[in-house]
């Protein structure tokens, strides 16, 4: 009987530290399945503000563009709009050229002239 009952403390003893490995692997297991969770929840957070900084980035540009456009379409009219005024403008600036050309000498002497008499 008393073999018996060392057999049967074997027994449990074996099963107590089988049951004993098998809570530390399922602790173990327990801890690698929560660091991956967060693992995961960090690259889904990275994920985010990736898409994030690039929806904003895009906005950015767009904008940009489109302004771009803008001033760019609003430079051609106003310049389109000042060429008949330009056109016109010529023959009398090509009239007035000789005489200009004329006046440049006299208005290069009269520096001289108005400081002769100071003298």
């Amino acid at each position: 009987m008393k073999l018996t009952k060392i057999a049967l403390a074997a027994a449990l003893a074996l099963a107590l530290s089988a049951c004993q490995d098998a809570a530390q692997d399922a602790q173990k297991a327990a801890d690698t399945a929560a660091a991956a969770t967060e693992q995961a929840a960090d690259a889904v957070q990275d994920a985010a503000a990736t898409t994030a900084d690039a929806a904003q980035d895009a906005a950015a540009a767009t904008t940009d563009a489109v302004q771009d456009a803008a001033a760019a379409v609003g430079d051609a009219a106003a310049d389109a709009a000042a060429a008949p005024a330009d056109a016109a403008a010529a023959p009398t600036d090509a009239a007035a050229a000789p005489a200009d050309a004329a006046a440049a000498p006299a208005d290069a002497a009269a520096p001289a002239a108005e400081e002769a008499p100071k003298q």
